[in-house]
Formats: C-alpha cells, sequence, structure tokens
C-alpha cells in the first residue's frame, strides 16, 4: 500500500468579486475546468434563464439569482454587484460564452465601476459547439469564410447574408419565414443545404435538414435552435457523430447509488444514453459496532498483514470509523490492501490509498481469491486478514482465503437495508415504460427495484450484468434482453449498446424513424420465457 498526494487545487474566487463565465452550450462538460472550479466554490451565482439544469447543479450549495428576461445590463449585473459589495464570491453565469454574450462589456464596465475585483472567463459559443455537436464543418477547402449573426439584434441582413460564405444564425428560428426571405433576397437559392439544431450538446439535440425553399415547414416549432445555411450541411450525412450514438437520447434507470454507479453512469453516458440513478439500498451502521472497533484497533496496532476490501461501502465504512478515532490513510501503514474490483479501487485512492492487489481477471470475490497470495510461513511476518463487509454477504471469499492458508476476521462492517421507494414520477415512469432499458448490476437489485417500485413495463429493455442476475430477473417475470459478456461495468454498457445498434438498424430497415423502447410501448406486461 501506498499513500498518494493530494492534486493542487485551482484558485478560488476572491471573496467581494464577480467572475464572469461563459457557461457553454448546454452540455456541462464544456463547461471550462475554470468554470468549473468558480461554479463549485461561489457563495452566489447570478444566472440568464437560458441555462441548462446540469450545468447549475454544479453551482452546489450557492444561492441562484435569475436575471429578469429583457432586463438591461445594469439590471443584469445589479444582483452580483450587491451580493460582491457584501463580500460574497459571486458568478456571473452567461450562456454561451461570455465574451459573445449580448452586452456582457456593459455588465464588466458596472463592476470596474463598483471598484470590484473580477475576471472574464470564456465559455465554449454555441455557434461553433452546436454544428460539430450535429455533425457540420463551418469551414472546407472550397468554403473559406463562415458568418455567425444573431438575428434578434438585426445582424441578419440581404447584405450580411449576401455570397457564398456559410452562415451560422442565432435565434434565427422565431421567424424563419422572415429568415427565409432575406436569404432570398440576398440571393441564396431555394434548394440550399440547411440544417436546425435545438438543444443542441444535450441528450435531446434534434437536427433537421432541409433546404431554403423549406425551412419554414420542416423547422416548424424548433424553438431556440442554431441555424446553419450553406453546402456544408450535406456532409452531415457523413460526419453525424452525437445523434448517431447507440444509445442517444435513451433514458437508462441504472438502480444503484452514485457512489457505486460512477463507471457504468460514465460509460453509458458515453454511449449517448441519460442515465437516471435510482438507490436500491441504504446502508447504515452495524447493529453492534464493537466488532468493527477492535478490528479498526488491531488494524492500527499491527494485527493484520492484509485488509480485503469488497465494496465501495465497506471502504467508506471503515473511512468512517477511522474519523472517529481521528485516523487517516496513514493507518494502513506496513498493511497490504486488496480490492475486490476498480470502483472499490478508486474509491481507496480517494481517501489516499493505492491498493496492492486489484484483480486481473473478474472483479469478484472469485477473481481476487484467483490473484490472492497463499500464505508462506518462510515470507509472511503475519497470517491474519480484516475483512470488512456488509452484512448480508456471502461467506466465499473468507471460505477462500482461509482455504490458502490465512486466518481471517471476518467483520461486519456496514450492514444494508431497502432503500426509501423513489419519487412518484419515477415509479410512474418504470411501470408506464418511461424508460428505455434498466440495467441490472446484481440480483439484489433486481429484487429490491421491484420491491420499492415495481416491474419495469413491458417496453423497457432489462439488461443484466451476468447469468445470477439474469435468472433472477426472469424469476421476478422479467425477460431478459441483454447479457454482458463478461460481469464488469463497462461490459454491461457496451452490451446494451451492441443492442441499441441493433435495434436501431433493424428500425431503419423497415422504415420507421422511432427505434426507443420508451416511444413504442405495448400494452402488456413483461412476462419471462
Amino acid at each position: 500500500m501506498s499513500v498518494s498526494g493530494t492534486r493542487r487545487k485551482s484558485p478560488a474566487p476572491v471573496p467581494g468579486s464577480v467572475s464572469f463565465v461563459g457557461a457553454g452550450p448546454g452540455d456541462p462538460e464544456l463547461l471550462t475546468v475554470r468554470g468549473a472550479a468558480l461554479l463549485a466554490a461561489a457563495d452566489v451565482v447570478v444566472h440568464d434563464g437560458g441555462i441548462s439544469a446540469a450545468v447549475l447543479a454544479l453551482a452546489g450549495t450557492a444561492t441562484l439569482v435569475c436575471v429578469e428576461p429583457g432586463a438591461s445590463p445594469a439590471g443584469r449585473v445589479k444582483p452580483a454587484v450587491d451580493a460582491a459589495r457584501g463580500g460574497a464570491s459571486v458568478v456571473r453565469l452567461l450562456d454561451g460564452d461570455a465574451v459573445l454574450a449580448g452586452a456582457v462589456g456593459d455588465e464588466v464596465a458596472a463592476c470596474s465601476k463598483a471598484k470590484l475585483a473580477f475576471e472574464v472567463v470564456p465559455g465554449v459559443p454555441s455557434a461553433t459547439a452546436v454544428p460539430s455537436y450535429a455533425g457540420i464543418p463551418l469551414l472546407g477547402t472550397r468554403h473559406g469564410e463562415v458568418r455567425i449573426l444573431d438575428v434578434a439584434r438585426g445582424g441578419l441582413t440581404a447584405a450580411a447574408a449576401a455570397g457564398s460564405a456559410t452562415l451560422v444564425l442565432l435565434h434565427a428560428t422565431e421567424d424563419l419565414a422572415g429568415v427565409t426571405a432575406t436569404l432570398s433576397a440576398a440571393g441564396r437559392s431555394g434548394d440550399t443545404p440547411v440544417a436546425v439544431t435545438t438543444a443542441g450538446t444535450t441528450p435531446a439535440q434534434r437536427t433537421v435538414v432541409t433546404t431554403l425553399a423549406n425551412l419554414a415547414r420542416d423547422a416548424a416549432g424548433a424553438a431556440g435552435g442554431v441555424v446553419v445555411v450553406g453546402p456544408l450541411v450535406a456532409q452531415r450525412d457523413r460526419l453525424s457523430w452525437f445523434e448517431t450514438r447507440p444509445l442517444f437520447g435513451w433514458r437508462v434507470l441504472v438502480p444503484r447509488t452514485k457512489d457505486q454507479a460512477g463507471p457504468l453512469v460514465a460509460r453509458l453516458r458515453g454511449h449517448g444514453a441519460v442515465p437516471d440513478e435510482v438507490p436500491t439500498i441504504s446502508v447504515e451502521p452495524p447493529r453492534a459496532p464493537q466488532q468493527v472497533d477492535r478490528a479498526v484497533q488491531g488494524l492500527v496496532s499491527g494485527r493484520y498483514l492484509w485488509v480485503a476490501f469488497t465494496s465501495v461501502n465497506a471502504v467508506r465504512a471503515i473511512t468512517e470509523k477511522f474519523a472517529e478515532y481521528g485516523l487517516d490513510a496513514r493507518a494502513f501503514a506496513g498493511v497490504k490492501v486488496a480490492a475486490v474490483g476498480e470502483a472499490t479501487a478508486a474509491a481507496l485512492r480517494a481517501t489516499g490509498v493505492e491498493p496492492d492487489l486489484v484483480p486481473s481477471g473478474e472483479q469478484s470475490s472469485a477473481g481476487l481469491l484467483e490473484d490472492f497470495p497463499a500464505f508462506d510461513h518462510s515470507l509472511d511476518p503475519l497470517n491474519r486478514v480484516f475483512l470488512p463487509r456488509a452484512d448480508i454477504a456471502t461467506e466465499t471469499l473468507a471460505a477462500g482465503l482461509v482455504a490458502l492458508g490465512w486466518e481471517v476476521d471476518d467483520v461486519t462492517a456496514y450492514r444494508t437495508v431497502r432503500a426509501a421507494p423513489p419519487q412518484a414520477s419515477v415509479r410512474e415512469a418504470i411501470k408506464t415504460g418511461g424508460f428505455d432499458a434498466v440495467v441490472f448490476t446484481s440480483s439484489s437489485t433486481v429484487r429490491n427495484l421491484v420491491g420499492i417500485a415495481g416491474k419495469p413495463h413491458t417496453a423497457t429493455v432489462i439488461a443484466c450484468i451476468g447469468p445470477a442476475t439474469a435468472k433472477t430477473a426472469e424469476e421476478h417475470g422479467l425477460r431478459v434482453d441483454v447479457l454482458a459478456a463478461s460481469p464488469s461495468a463497462d461490459a454491461l454498457a457496451d452490451a446494451l449498446a451492441e443492442f441499441g445498434t441493433a435495434r436501431r438498424l433493424a428500425a431503419q430497415a423497415a422504415g420507421e424513424t422511432a427505434w426507443r423502447p420508451s416511444l413504442a410501448r405495448p400494452a402488456a406486461r413483461r412476462r419471462a420465457r
């Protein structure tokens, strides 16, 4: 085991200051590192009304203030100035890029006049990010000019639209008929390719490709979209990458806690899904904590050669017990640490502990046993292993370690109980087919989800991490559609992605446009075969 160092943090905002931060086009992962750090450390966030909830969630416990629509620059910045004068660290969050966000110069000038410290952090502008996510290049070998025009501010004129430059039109969808008329007056032909992308860079992104002549008809109702005009729109057929991901837009239920589901959620998002985490268990301290107290004291006094962690919850339980005794990662000095898998290993690293052993193959108790060394009387100074686990855990690992010659202190470090039912809207979505898929990572997640929320709808795709989990699902009346090739979060997400791709291709071959399960829900409940 080694104790890792800490990473230097980005400087926090100065108290009594205003940081103007570009929120980017909508995807929170497109926020700059500096912008995210300022949001997380802010006391007050004054934001425009169009900022996505996902970006605002990065503000943590900060007070959120939404500026009034149509307010003057002085009115928009006044809440930020007032809060900064009171000593607060303030973020003025603007849609897209702070530098391109309308009259931001006037807002910055107001801070300067008030003699407040300020900084301006640019963001990824929607004018370039949204076409990129739509698979539309703005410049090409034979198209060397692009013009970004804000229709709401009078930027679209016949003179500005004349020529062959690629046009990116902002705030244009409110009057597509007027846009068509102006572009036609500028000499743009009716067959000029046009794309309208709404909710750009988010899982709700939709792109309509049409021609100038049919723009008002085909893109009617596309509020808030970014419009691209020019021959390069045609390249979307081969460059589209975001909306064509295997699970794009799929709402996937992940019945685990956020701490446990991190790698799985990240993999699903990489395939375009929108994961929704629903805890199915609640973790509580053991009813009799004396046993784990003695084990921790023994750990400090040199009783153990190994500590084997079989879950993220076990890491948390021991870390919390350390805190009670005023201990930290240094208590593991001289002790070898094993983790059952990468998620558990990541939880250890987050506490400053680098595990000595993580299974090279299957990430399970069986996989850990395959790699765990047998006790050697001539080399090992101690023969005792500390195994903190849940109250419902099996004894497979403990028995295997004993067979390898170790003496095992098999200690209940925490209890798992069924979580409270999710909110009514989630339960309704589960039962009525609002979710496209559910991914089950263990038999207990199947039993607990059905217990607290009921069975998923017949249209919902059921994906399981392994045969045992699949068997439990079938015992509960569910038909398993997807089985991971190996018992890992990545394999489970990848298997669901392959299923999604096959479903999309089959739907397209049949001439169907909707291949998400939630868009075609039969009335009958799913039955096991």
